[in-house]
């Protein structure tokens, strides 16, 4: 007679935990292909870029803060979706490299003697205050961790350059001479484009401001009169919405001088056109980019948001930043990644010592011996004469800006 066998345990119900899946949404500045694959493959996510124009991703940062799981756009931007409750306090504790981000988004300037620049420079948005509001003072949580960054200014082609202008003493006046006319295009984004024009317009003695951040509607009126005047005269060829046609109308001749960024300026000089980013003696137009998450996101996927941040600021992704021109809030990470001749072109303006390739690695962008416009990085950004911002007047500058793009 045998014994009766034992009872097996009941086994434990299997649970598979699949990989997060990170909704991104952002614009073309950042979330590029090679980034997608890249943080999928260190972090074992799942990864998806919504990738929209400016003012699109802020529409959508602000109207539906359950589409997306980050938020990856630029630090004036705060300015909507931390009112809006779309996006929620970032947790510096849990930010690993909090202490290699360097001093311009914590203190508005790489250097104690450095301008702050008008309108909204980073530390004034960065810091979350105890009763909900965001300001400059140090605190546990912040709204946006800050990653990239750069001035940006107006590009011109040197083969069509008027002559009596001298590249020595490059201006945002240009935008508006009389030289360039039927070949100038502006970034018809309103809160951008506008600062452009109103730097423009001040450097040319057409109009005053008192302050260049944070225009007056009596000040708005005056700048749009001006550029209307202008526009009916034939003054601007276009206006740009995204960087691949600000590239392709100057490939093409029809525009000689433009309101420019850095990936449209790499893509010009993979093309061989003879094309300079001009360092204007009234000083650059300055942005810093950055991440937020959503005020949804919770559990697994908050932890995987978190990884993700701390991913972006660890090196690697800053150096393919770089190769698009753009600086990294976290340099010394990232120079590592860099070889001495990127870091020495890129960052410490020296000549390039052999050429150097662009964000795709593909192709040989920088010729040996090319030094980059304006210098190194921190005689760039401490030349800062205004930051992108939202002025108190925006929803005026919007109409008002709607009807130059119209006239």
């Amino acid at each position: 007679m045998h014994e009766a066998a034992s009872p097996k345990p009941l086994a434990m119900p299997y649970v598979q935990r699949g990989p997060v899946t990170l909704r991104v949404l952002g614009t073309s500045v950042t979330l590029l292909e090679s980034i997608r694959k890249r943080a999928r493959e260190d972090l074992g996510l799942r990864l998806t870029f919504e990738v929209l124009d400016g003012v699109a991703a802020q529409q959508a940062g602000v109207l539906t803060p359950d589409s997306f799981d980050i938020y990856d756009q630029w630090f004036h931007n705060v300015d909507f979706v931390w009112p809006a409750n779309a996006i929620q306090p970032i947790q510096v504790d849990r930010i690993k490299h909090w202490d290699m981000i360097n001093d311009l988004p914590k203190t508005g300037r790489l250097t104690p003697h450095a301008p702050l620049g008008a309108g909204s420079n980073p530390v004034n948005l960065l810091y979350v205050q105890p009763d909900g509001s965001y300001g400059s003072r140090p605190s546990g949580n912040i709204t946006m961790l800050p990653v990239s960054h750069n001035v940006d200014s107006f590009g011109y082609r040197t083969d069509m350059l008027p002559k009596g202008l001298d590249i020595n003493k490059e201006s945002w006046s240009w935008l508006l001479d009389k030289r360039w006319k039927g070949m100038v295009s502006l970034q018809n984004d309103s809160a951008i484009g506008a600062i452009d024009a109103a730097l423009a317009a001040k450097a040319a003695g057409l109009v005053e401001f008192e302050d260049l951040g944070n225009l007056s509607l009596a000040e708005i009126d005056s700048l749009i009169d001006c550029l209307i005047n202008l526009k009916r005269q034939q003054h601007f060829r276009a206006f740009w919405s995204n960087q691949d046609q600000a590239s392709s109308d100057m490939v093409r001749g029809r525009v000689g001088i433009e309101s420019l960024w850095s990936p449209a300026m790499t893509d010009l000089k993979k093309r061989n056109i003879q094309v300079r980013m001009a360092a204007p003696t009234e000083g650059y137009r300055a942005w810093y980019g950055g991440m937020s998450i959503s005020r949804h996101v919770k559990g697994r996927t908050l932890d995987a948001a978190y990884d993700y941040l701390n991913w972006w600021i660890s090196g690697w992704p800053g150096a393919v930043m770089a190769r698009q021109g753009y600086y990294i809030s976290t340099p010394e990470l990232t120079r590592p990644h860099l070889s001495a001749a990127e870091w020495d072109f890129w960052y410490d303006g020296k000549p390039a010592a052999k050429s150097l390739p662009g964000p795709d690695g593909s192709s040989d962008m920088i010729h040996r011996g090319e030094i980059r416009d304006g210098g190194d990085y921190q005689t760039r950004m401490s030349r800062i004469a205004v930051w992108n911002t939202v002025m108190d007047e925006h929803n005026y500058l919007v109409r008002r800006w709607n009807d130059f793009m119209s006239a």
